[in-house]
């Protein structure tokens, strides 16, 4: 999954605080309340029948949770979890070897559902409706077809590009949800959990400020936080306040939108080289100098999402409200000539 400028490489100390930080039940969960009350029947009707969860995919932008999700079906089945990538599930063996790990009930989740190869999913597709798994033993005329079966398990499936999954494995997960974005209501209680369990004095105008620039997204506010608990550290006595929290923010470059150097970068490209667009996602970027996925998966949702871009047949164009939010002033269009009675100009 592509990372964004205010998101760099976990470092190892960093991931075992996120595993800290993540919710281990739909109780502790904030925010997403309609999939909640959803996975909540889910799980309540999958124990009183005594079975496993049917097969879930969860879509979305990344940073919403969805890996995290996968933890809390786990928890609130008491089952085990493997957890692997499709990039990382290279051959039908590589399957093959983890489905005949799991034991009853457990659950696989595959992050990037949508990069796993053809020849995986017809593996996979056996298995998520049989609970079989077809080995082909030998070659050429003397080959013969082994069948195993399967304990009951679910795969939870998670992805950015649900447009990019074939329809056959589309259409083999039972129950299919969407993340949106946070509210930032829901973002600030996540950061003030967040800052209680890392023990950082905050003050509320100091969690309205990281919430509010957290993208609506809870791994990017997680992270702001992290950054501004170390520059109050250094800085301003440990103690987080909405001074404090602006003052680190502007030095990482997060703006009050939480928009990063690189979310600027894809509007003022768009606004001053393309004249506000319509130009295609490869141009941009090119002139960035960013993968096309990164501007498809990253930049681009939470852009649509403040109204700053429209997508349209012709390409990417800039809203008048990004134009605004850059200081830049905004074409506007071309009035027609008036025309004399005759018709002519």
């Amino acid at each position: 999954m592509p990372e964004r400028t205010i998101a760099p490489q976990s470092r190892p100390e960093e991931i075992i605080v996120d595993a800290a930080l993540r919710p281990r039940t739909l109780a502790e969960m904030i925010g997403q309340d309609r999939l909640r009350e959803n996975l909540t029947i889910l799980i309540q009707a999958a124990r009183g029948r005594n079975e496993a969860l049917d097969h879930v995919l969860f879509y979305g932008p990344p940073g919403l949770g969805k890996t995290t999700l996968a933890h809390v079906l786990s928890t609130e089945m008491g089952v085990g979890l493997k957890v692997t990538a499709g990039p990382a599930i290279e051959r039908a063996g590589d399957l093959a070897a983890i489905l005949t790990n799991l034991r009853q009930g457990d659950i696989l989740f595959i992050d990037e559902v949508h990069r796993l190869g053809r020849a995986v999913e017809e593996v996979l597709y056996p298995a998520m409706e049989d609970y079989a798994l077809d080995i082909v033993v030998g070659k050429g005329p003397s080959a013969r077809n082994i069948r195993l079966k399967l304990p009951r398990f679910t795969l939870v499936g998670a992805t950015t590009r649900l447009a990019l999954m074939t329809a056959p494995l589309r259409a083999r997960f039972g129950a299919v949800y969407r993340f949106d974005f946070y509210e930032v209501a829901a973002v600030e209680k996540i950061v003030r959990r967040a800052a209680g369990l890392l023990q950082v004095p905050i003050t509320d105008d100091g969690v309205a400020e990281i919430a509010r620039r957290g993208r609506g997204t809870p791994r990017v506010a997680l992270r702001l936080l992290r950054r501004v608990r170390d520059f109050a550290q250094v800085k301003a006595g440990g103690t987080i306040t909405v001074t404090v929290a602006k003052e680190a923010l502007a030095l990482m470059e997060v703006d009050g939108l939480g928009l990063d150097t690189l979310d600027r970068q894809v509007l003022g490209r768009l606004i001053r080289d393309f004249r506000g667009g319509p130009v295609g996602l490869e141009t941009i970027a090119a002139a960035v100098a960013e993968e096309s996925d990164t501007i498809m998966d990253v930049v681009e949702p939470y852009l649509l999402q403040l109204g700053f871009l429209d997508r349209t047949p012709r390409g990417r164009v800039a809203t008048r409200r990004a134009y605004e939010h850059l200081g830049e002033p905004y074409p506007e269009p071309a009035q027609p000539s008036l025309l004399t009675e005759n018709g002519a100009s």
